[in-house]
């Protein structure tokens, strides 16, 4: 396990029901487009790794699926059990899964590959557990950010925020790659995968500011952890600073539209 991931399950950890109350309906938005990309059907035996609180678990049984979803965070396995009573679920972590070699006919992970040290090694992994034939789909947030995904972003700089040291700045060089379509697709094509493609999802997300300042203030992903560790002093600025930016996002009845933008890319074993 890298540093990177380490870091990871130390952000995640018992933080279900604060992405539930925030982010969670945000990446719900890929879900149906990146079950159409695997080819989710009546009787497909799917994968849904890093399934969250069980969002693409559900509806891919609410396609007819088979559906097995893995996390390794308890907390979002106790909602993804509310969420798909009828998914088996199991306690893994990427690269390395629990199933046998083409296991699965498809294989999903929603904004995953963004949460692993080694995008690369998890990919392949992916990838090992479909059968040959079957299909891989995941998303990842592209960069630079939509603006209403830099938002949070803007705010925590606008008000001095310094990172602490258990925070890591991103991945290894060696790891890492373009969050762009060009990227992930060729990250796709390097792991295995033919038909490999990618393309760009845009939409706008609608949440109360109150909403959208419960994430971190909850401490959720990395920029809440950031907002967390900063000084009482620090955490009022950011917040001002919050509230100045959120305007610019403001629909005549006070809730947010916020641009957001991710990629979808998916490819054939």
């Amino acid at each position: 396990m890298t540093v990177f991931d380490e870091s990871e399950r130390l952000i995640w950890a018992g933080r279900g029901d604060a992405y539930a109350a925030s982010f969670a309906k945000l990446c719900a938005y890929p879900v149906e487009h990146l079950l159409d990309a695997a080819g989710v059907g009546d009787g497909t035996r799917v994968l849904d790794v890093g399934t969250g609180t069980g969002t693409v678990a559900a509806a891919a049984l609410a396609r007819g699926a088979r559906v097995t979803a893995v996390d390794p965070e308890p907390s979002m396995l106790a909602l993804a059990a509310r969420t798909a009573p009828q998914a088996e679920l199991r306690t893994a972590l990427l690269p390395e899964l629990p199933f046998e070699s083409g296991e699965f006919d498809a294989v999903v992970a929603n904004f995953v590959l963004n949460h692993v040290g080694r995008p690369r090694a998890a990919l392949e992994e992916l990838r090992r557990v479909v059968r040959a034939g079957g299909r891989v789909a995941v998303t990842i947030w592209a960069k630079p950010p939509a603006p209403g995904q830099a938002l949070l972003g803007r705010a925590i700089a606008a008000g001095g925020a310094v990172r602490p040291p258990h925070l890591p700045g991103g991945l290894e060089p060696d790891e890492d790659f373009p969050r762009d379509e060009q990227g992930l697709g060729a990250l796709l094509a390097t792991g295995g995968l033919g038909d490999a493609a990618c393309e760009t999802l845009s939409w706008d997300h609608r949440a109360s500011p109150e909403e959208w300042w419960s994430a971190p203030a909850g401490g959720v992903a990395s920029s809440g952890q950031l907002v967390r560790a900063q000084t009482p002093q620090v955490r009022a600025a950011i917040k001002r600073s919050f509230d100045r930016f959120s305007v610019e996002f403001a629909d005549p009845d006070g809730m947010l539209r916020l641009p957001h933008a991710a990629l979808l890319a998916h490819g054939r074993r």
